[in-house]
């Protein structure tokens, strides 16, 4: 075995690759000449990340204690130290993984540039370990692990007071350590015949064989000479762990005919192993690799068990209901079903308790292996994304199965048609907003047709908050408003069927953004009813807007209004502000309306109103006087300015960017933008 003596036992869950775990744990212990970075690569399926947990585990107090520590070459056993920020990066966005390393080592930065900083400034070195990089990102055609070298781990590399050990895939190992000073870096590419260990492969077939290991008893798993030979078989013949474990897996999960002696159906490579057992058993090729396509192009966890014969049908061009159904020996051994639980939990679900079963590919290096085999990936796509918008009952995203709404953005974007789906508010609002957020985030903005540009524009507020469904109408509602597409945000309103906790009657833009608002009433003429209006304070110089002047004070300022929120104190005319005056329910300016005839609630109109308003740092409230519960909770993007409620439930809202006015309702809770 490379780099090892028979005096020593190996890490029981690697069983070898001792020169790996030598340069590992010299680079633990900062050893004199060890590199501060070390890249971890090797092609999908060789073992780089199980090399990575069994390191780890000699790295965590609590696994320590479990492992024959004494038994081992001490040169693969680092020193015992602090546990090193371990943030998996499986699933998650760059900047995600970049906070879950902010908030391990309590950093305060509250922005990139600031995490780095405080890094920097640190007075002993960090220790950071980021594994997974290649499964990095909730949408997989997002190219999430290039982001994740290039925008975290490259900078993470190059600040001096950080230890960096990262697993990423081969062609993103270079590009990490580009640029840094020499003996800085160290690329271990366990492929490669330095860091490579052919015994680790024998010794694990022959204990994947073994039935006091979990196999079933055989015959050729239960004779020991039997076993070992057919172990030793197999290790010689694959190329890596994964060819180990696929072959193992089809002779125990289908061993009828199986001869150990026979080597013509031991496999070489992932795509051997396909090969050689459909052959076995008396199937082409081809329909196995058709039957596992879905998988291989699957987003997030896996597919729903379900819809597998729809997706397999829909990509091969023919039913392969009758295949899936006799199939499962075929297709067993590459395939992982994942047990998810019910939505119990969920309030946004209506559905039973019952879990549900996904299905996956035993590892990426499948589907990397079939979706090679693809005449055209992006076709497939296609045919898939059509097949899931078939299965939404009614076109109606909130009764679709959760993995059609919320992965069939990840679907369409490798198909190329992601923005012709990017039109229904209703996938908006259902939609889980992480992986869509991802998938239109993918696609080049000159792409985006305006309500996916809204979308965009408010995807990170919905993320920030995880907002339910519910919420996230409420958000997209008043953005759509915002943003000129009223017809968007009164889709939501009728056709989602949903109780929104308020209805935003307008938006006005307005550059330089609006310092204090108030509500009030213009007289109307003869004894006709008064017109309800907003009046807006705004720089000077806005169009339509007149100087606030001496006279006029009362009617701009918000002084005295319970929890308003305007500028301090009154406004004069030698500040230079000038005000705008808004119909409050109806939209549209009312340019030669006198300010000095407008009239605002008085303070006893105010504390007679049903609702209250009050404001904490970045959010607005509406509470019912009666009972104190709230009724609708309000952030924003930009900070509030300026808040007024009117006696009646209005709410007028300024920010940097303008003002809107929401009828609120008195049930339910909400967020708006």
């Amino acid at each position: 075995m490379t780099g090892s003596t028979e005096d020593y036992a190996p890490h029981p869950h690697i069983g070898g690759r001792t020169a790996a775990l030598r340069a590992l744990a010299a680079w633990r212990a900062a050893a004199p000449g060890a590199p501060r970075v070390v890249v971890l690569t090797g092609d999908a399926g060789s073992g780089r990340s199980r090399l990575l947990t069994g390191f780890l585990m000699l790295c965590e107090p609590e696994y320590r204690k479990r492992l024959p520590l004494d038994a081992m070459d001490p040169s693969t056993v680092p020193p015992e130290l602090p546990p090193p920020a371990v943030p998996s990066a499986e699933g998650l966005t760059a900047a995600q993984v970049l906070w879950l390393i902010a908030d391990h080592f309590g950093l305060r930065a509250t922005g990139v540039e600031g995490v780095y900083a405080e890094l920097a400034a640190l007075d002993e070195p960090v220790t950071v370990v980021v594994p997974d990089v290649d499964r990095a990102g909730p949408v997989r055609a997002a190219g999430e692990p290039a982001r994740l070298v290039r925008e975290v781990l490259a900078p993470l590399a190059a600040t001096e007071t950080v230890r960096l050990m990262a697993e990423v895939p081969r062609p993103l190992a270079a590009e990490l350590v580009a640029g840094l000073p020499q003996g800085t870096a160290q690329i271990i590419d366990v492929d490669e015949p330095e860091w490579a260990d052919p015994d680790v492969l024998v010794r694990f077939a022959q204990a994947a064989l073994n039935p006091e290991f979990g196999a079933p008893e055989l015959p050729f798993t239960v004779d020991p000479a039997v076993r070992l030979a057919l172990g030793a078989a197999i290790g010689r013949r694959a190329g890596s762990p994964l060819v180990v474990e696929l072959a193992v897996h089809c002779a125990l999960m289908a061993p009828e005919g199986f001869d150990p002696a026979d080597e013509r159906f031991l496999p070489t490579s992932v795509g051997s192993a396909l090969d050689l057992h459909a052959r076995r058993l008396g199937t082409d090729s081809q329909t196995l690799r058709l039957l596992l396509a879905p998988l291989a192009l699957a987003e997030a966890d896996g597919i729903p068990v379900q819809l597998w014969p729809r997706l397999a049908s829909a990509v091969a061009g023919h039913d392969m209901s009758p295949a899936i159904a006799g199939g499962m020996l075929l297709a067993g051994p590459f395939v992982q079903p994942v047990e998810v639980p019910g939505p119990g939990a969920d309030a946004d679900s209506d559905g039973a308790d019952e879990g549900r079963t996904l299905l996956r590919l035993l590892h990426p290096a499948l589907a990397e292996e079939i979706r090679a085999g693809l005449p055209n990936v992006a076709a497939a796509q296609t045919q898939i994304a059509m097949a899931l918008l078939e299965a939404v009952p009614d076109q109606d995203w909130g009764k679709a199965d959760p993995y059609v709404r919320d992965h069939i953005a990840g679907h369409t974007l490798e198909a190329g048609l992601l923005p012709q789906l990017l039109t229904d508010p209703g996938l908006f609002v259902h939609a889980d907003p992480v992986p869509l957020r991802a998938a239109v985030e993918a696609v080049p903005l000159q792409q985006l047709g305006a309500p996916a540009r809204t979308y965009l524009r408010t995807a990170p507020l919905l993320t920030r908050t995880q907002a339910p469904t519910l919420l996230r109408a409420a958000l997209l509602e008043t953005a759509f408003v915002e943003d000129g597409l009223p017809e968007y945000a009164e889709a939501i309103h009728g056709r989602l069927g949903l109780d929104l906790p308020w209805q935003t009657l307008w938006s006005l833009p307005v550059a330089g953004g609006v310092s204090a608002v108030t509500v009030g009433s213009l007289p109307g003429a003869e004894g006709a009813a008064a017109t309800p209006v907003a009046v807006l304070v705004v720089p000077p110089g806005t169009p339509g807007a007149r100087p606030v002047g001496a006279g006029t004070e009362g009617a701009v300022s918000t002084a005295g209004a319970e929890g308003a929120v305007s500028s301090d104190g009154p406004v004069r005319s030698e500040t230079g502000p000038a005000a705008l005056v808004h119909g409050l329910v109806q939209p549209g300016l009312l340019d030669d309306a006198d300010l000095d005839r407008i009239v605002r609630p008085s303070e006893e109109e105010r504390a007679a109103a049903p609702l209250g308003l009050s404001r904490g740092g970045d959010y607005l409230r509406v509470w019912n006087r009666a009972d104190q519960e709230v009724v609708a909770a309000l952030i924003s993007d930009t900070p509030f300015t300026a808040a007024d409620l009117s006696p009646d439930g209005i709410l007028l809202v300024a920010t940097e960017r303008g003002a809107k006015a929401l009828r609120i309702r008195a049930a339910g809770a909400g967020i708006a933008s």
